[in-house]
């Protein structure tokens, strides 16, 4: 069933990223009529009438003028290169899976990885008259979470209610990267837009790939029939890697300000869009492993919402800076996989898996178009 939801998935976003292409190749064949980019004869103004039209100021004036002359936004200056500093807070990466056995409690176990970290990264993109495609690679600064790692289990079966285990860690974030491909479809002209709106329906993939190391912990045993004193865990715990597909469709606006308020280059951008999401989790556990390697793995389907809002301030002709703020929201389940090598354990079940994520960011960017 997850397999036939992929594949169809997969075939709704080709379909809607052809008919993009084949909406811009329609633009473009159309590009000798008037698409309202064109100035016919009637739109110039002679110097006979310049006493009766006082059109200097008008903004769809300008617009035309620079069209006579061969430039607008996206062909004046069609490549940028953006470079941004981001700091991820409250956010974190979890999972979960329950008893294969009776009684079934969900969940048997649970771990959470906070993300808490700053990256670096920028975007590539060019610009064309109808549309624009960018290409974003970003990467952690390997660094201690500023939250710590909590490992919580249920594994009494007669009280499977009652937390008894419970970890707490440091959590480290090793080299970890994120990446972006996207193209947007310019639709403001044909939808009769203030020329100030830039609406722009958008496609493409992210990619997330995490590492972390949980290390240092201690383990507590809270049921209250328990008087085991908490158990220092020193060293290496925990090494985990997650890796997130999501493929995406929404919508993107530009919202130019200097019409309304008067700040020079002043611009409210804003994107929302939804996704199928592909997960794939490892988690080794450092000290279980009695000799070999104790792996468990997560392999999970399921969908994110992504938002952000920021301003962006033009400082000269070519260079801008801005302000962004940014929430992924992601929701999965599947399958999970224990191995044990030492004892031969291999064994999968899917009650109760689930992975999801909480990623909130705050982002400064400088940008350079040329």
């Amino acid at each position: 069933m997850r397999s036939c939801i992929k594949y169809s998935f997969m075939f709704a976003f080709t379909a809607a990223f052809i008919s993009c292409s084949c909406s811009f190749c329609f633009a473009q064949s159309q590009g000798g009529k008037n698409d309202g980019y064109t100035v016919t004869p009637e739109m110039n103004v002679r110097p006979a009438d310049r006493e009766t039209k006082d059109v200097s100021d008008s903004p769809d004036q300008q617009i035309r003028q620079q069209t006579t002359a061969g430039k607008t936004s996206a062909t004046d200056k069609p490549w940028s290169v953006e470079l941004y500093v981001k700091r991820y807070f409250v956010s974190h990466t979890s999972y979960e899976f329950g008893n294969p056995y009776p009684p079934f409690q969900e969940p048997l176990s649970r771990l959470e990885f906070p993300m808490n970290t700053w990256w670096a990264g920028g975007e590539f993109r060019r610009s064309f008259s109808r549309f624009s495609a960018g290409v974003e690679v970003s990467a952690t600064v390997p660094m201690e979470s500023d939250l710590s790692f909590k490992d919580s289990d249920w594994s009494d079966t007669e009280y499977f209610w009652i937390k008894d285990i419970y970890s707490v860690a440091q959590c480290r974030l090793q080299p970890s990267y994120m990446a972006r491909v996207d193209v947007d479809l310019k639709i403001g002209d044909w939808l009769r837009l203030p020329v100030w709106f830039d609406l722009r329906p958008v496609a493409g993939v992210r990619w997330q790939y995490l590492d972390f190391l949980v290390h240092n912990g201690v383990q507590m045993y809270p049921a209250p029939w328990s008087n085991a004193s908490p158990e220092p865990l020193p060293g290496n715990n925990i090494h985990f890697k997650q890796t997130y597909w999501h493929y995406f469709l929404g919508i993107k606006a530009v919202y130019d300000m200097e019409k309304h308020i008067r700040f020079p280059r002043l611009k409210v951008i804003g994107q929302l869009d939804w996704a199928y999401v592909d997960g794939n989790n490892s988690d080794e556990h450092l000290l279980r492993g009695d000799g070999g390697s104790r792996m468990t793995y997560e392999k999970t389907r399921g969908e994110a919402w992504h938002a952000s809002l920021g301003l962006n301030v033009g400082l000269t002709e070519n260079i801008s800076a801005g302000f962004e703020m940014e929430y992924i929201r992601i929701r999965s389940t599947g399958s999970h996989q224990w191995q044990h090598d030492v004892y031969g354990i291999d064994q999968s079940w899917d009650n109760g898996v689930k992975v999801w994520s909480d990623q909130a960011g705050m982002m400064m960017n400088v940008e350079y178009r040329f």
